[in-house]
């Protein structure tokens, strides 16, 4: 199972444990008249301006329940097969439920879902007191989203035996005595069955509107009114934080997006995905489990002072669930426009024994400084003109060719997206934009000519989305430079943020808002980067499992479309090298350790991603462990630092045991091993593209 610790609880059909009597029963939350009242508004909405409207018949009923359901027990590790039945007789019913404003039924499965929890976790904390055979051959599943709900109570409970084994093995594996085992167990059980008391009416209808407003396309959202005033479920600790944006996946606190410029995007140890289950205060603090803890409470533990110290413990969105974990420590700060800024870096490479110099710019989001240029300023910042400036400042320094990092750039500014694109097109379309209605918008640049002339690349991967994948489509379609890296995000489509109440002029918020999609980018080519994203124009091997991170991971997806294409005259000088870049890559990255080095680690990920299920016998796991670390340590012998790095936290018998460690280490060498490939792939574009340019007089 990868995570049972989300909204948990129903029935039993045993008497409750001695835990469970101490606590007494849940509170029975009820449906509040104004978020009857939002729940219809919102439907109005959605059916008079989505881009796609989802009519709320029968159909569309059915999808809520299946979502409602699997976000309250997404490893189908509570439930029994009895109780989705009973919950199935009102599968049809939700839609009258909305239209009528009679929220009764999901408020009814969360409060049996809510006893589920208490009882569950009572039964995990009575299975401490005893011991674990762990000479035993049996295993434990990873995952149990797709198996069958359980038939018994008695198959219930020997899922709960496993995954409580398993978590114990694991603690034991890092070096934790048995006493010390079971008491940060039982605190985590504990937490998870205390946090069922502290649920809200409100609690309950944002997970409801977020099952119904996700049935109609990935990106559509609701935030309650009191979700938007105590704190934003996708809230930005920019102000005096770690500059992330948190969400709760799986009972997990999890990082949604990080802020560019903040401290957790610059330091590189943090990436989408990755899981926080412990935060410490200071440098020495003791670190608190925050699994199962309210995701405001864990906000509150994350933000500090300015310069003070945090320490998270962190599961790595790369591993499994039973995988080791490590502590990392940053420095809270203030995110500035400046720290966001695009930056550049001049890389030397050895082009068949001819020096060459690539200019690296890295930009992490489309930023634009909108209040100074509201003021009038004419000096103020955004990512084209710092692009423009560094453009400048590379010319000067006689660079060969030019590469954009777009790597983990997750969009911004549209406008920033086509000034961009201009400064190495000129005037021309960069992307058109279809609304609800079917009117078609060409968006263009009109800068006389580019600012950079000469071989250029643009570097993606999963996490390059939005505004990344226009500019990037556009170099592309032009047959202006190469893409390389992964197929993008893959989200080409267009939302806006309703204020339900300032809709219906109500003065005292209560209504919340709708994030609704009411448009859809296409490429000047006709194509969409809606779903299938950028698809590179040579590839480089990534970390981020497709099947969860991107467009086409969503099963609701918006269909990739093509329309008519826009006038514009494409270029075929890089289009027609690509053949002969493909083959330098290949022979090249084939005897270049480094890039060999990843591509084993890449490798090791996608093996991990695809094991269903892992053993629950220490001999075997403890063999699995000396496997790893003999692969490891064979490969850094006489490849000096290799292994080495900042202090991650870690003890020495916990760091020997990661499993993950080869996908810690593959992570912390991306950046340089596929930017330095980028890089040379560059250089032999200038080197191939130099007779043109010499008979062009371009320099």
């Amino acid at each position: 199972m990868r995570a049972r610790y989300g909204f948990v609880g129903l029935f039993l059909l045993m008497a409750p444990s001695a835990y469970a009597l101490e606590l007494g029963p849940p509170p029975v939350l009820a449906p509040q008249k104004s978020q009857a009242e939002a729940a219809n508004l919102s439907a109005q909405f959605l059916e008079r301006y989505a881009y796609k409207p989802v009519p709320l018949d029968d159909a569309l009923s059915a999808k809520i329940m299946d979502r409602y359901l699997k976000s309250l027990d997404p490893d189908r590790s509570f439930f029994l097969q009895a109780d989705i039945d009973k919950f199935m007789v009102n599968k049809t019913r939700i839609d009258d439920a909305i239209v009528n404003e009679d929220l009764k039924i999901p408020f009814s499965i969360f409060n049996v879902y809510s006893q589920r929890v208490v009882d569950r976790m009572a039964y995990a904390r009575d299975l401490l007191k005893q011991g674990f055979d762990f000479s035993a051959k049996e295993d434990f599943p990873l995952s149990r989203e797709d198996d069958p709900w359980a038939q018994s109570e008695a198959q219930l409970h020997d899922l709960w035996r496993k995954s409580v084994k398993n978590d114990w093995l694991r603690l034991k594996l890092a070096g934790q005595t048995s006493d010390t085992i079971r008491n940060t167990l039982d605190k985590r059980y504990e937490n998870i069955q205390q946090r069922v008391y502290t649920y809200k009416s409100d609690d309950v209808f944002q997970s409801f509107m977020a099952a119904y407003t996700t049935s109609v396309d990935p990106h559509t959202d609701y935030f309650g009114a009191a979700a938007s005033a105590d704190f934003d479920i996708s809230m930005k600790l920019s102000l005096v934080g770690i500059g992330a944006v948190l969400q709760e996946r799986d009972g997990y606190t999890t990082i949604r997006e990080l802020v560019p410029g903040g401290p957790a995007q610059l330091s590189g140890q943090l990436g989408v995905g990755d899981r926080i289950i412990g935060v410490g205060q200071g440098k020495d603090g003791a670190v608190k489990e925050v699994v199962g803890i309210r995701l405001d409470e864990v906000v509150q533990l994350i933000r500090g002072e300015k310069d003070s110290v945090v320490r998270l413990d962190i599961l790595p969105a790369e591993t499994a669930a039973n995988a080791s974990h490590r502590v990392i420590s940053l420095v809270r700060d203030k995110i500035s426009l400046e720290k966001q800024a695009a930056k550049k870096t001049v890389l030397p490479i050895d082009d068949h024994g001819v020096p060459r110099k690539i200019g690296v710019i890295t930009l992490p989001a489309f930023y634009e400084d909108f209040d100074a240029r509201r003021k009038g300023d004419k000096d103020y910042r955004s990512a084209s003109r710092d692009v423009a400036k560094l453009l400048g400042e590379l010319k000067q320094e006689k660079v060969d060719g030019v590469l954009i990092d777009l790597r983990d750039n997750g969009g911004g500014s549209l406008t920033e997206a086509i000034d961009l694109t201009g400064l190495f097109v000129g005037k021309g379309p960069v992307v058109q934009q279809r609304d609800a209605a079917g009117r078609v918008e060409v968006e263009s640049d009109d800068l006389s000519k580019p600012a950079w002339a000469g071989p250029v690349g643009v570097l993606i991967n999963r996490g390059s989305a939005s505004a990344s994948e226009i500019f990037a489509a556009a170099i592309q379609d032009y047959g202006r430079g190469v893409i390389i890296g992964e197929p993008s995000f893959g989200k080409g489509t267009v939302q806006t943020v309703i204020d339900l109440d300032q809709a219906v002029r109500n003065n005292t918020p209560k209504y919340g808002q709708l994030k609704l999609t009411i448009a859809q980018f296409f490429r000047i080519d006709g194509g969409t980067t809606q779903l299938r994203g950028v698809t590179p124009d040579i590839t480089l091997p990534g970390l981020l499992d497709p099947k969860i991170v991107g467009e086409s991971s969503y099963d609701n997806a918006l269909p990739w479309d093509k329309i008519k294409p826009a006038r514009y005259t494409a270029s075929n000088k890089t289009t027609s090298l690509l053949p002969q870049l493909l083959s330098r890559h290949e022979a090249r990255v084939k005897d270049d350790k480094d890039f060999q080095r990843f591509v084993e680690d890449a490798a090791e990920l996608k093996a991990q991603r695809e094991k269903r299920v892992i053993s629950l016998n220490e001999a075997e796991r403890r063999e699995e462990m000396k496997a790893l670390e003999s692969r490891l340590k064979a490969r850094a012998e006489g490849d000096d630092g290799v292994l080495r790095g900042e202090d991650d936290g870690l003890q020495a018998n916990e760091r020997s045991l990661s499993a993950d460690l080869a996908l810690e280490n593959a992570r912390k060498n991306a950046k340089d091993v596929l930017r330095a490939e980028a890089a040379s792939i560059i250089a032999d574009q200038a080197e191939l593209l130099a007779p043109v340019r010499k008979a062009a007089n371009q320099p």
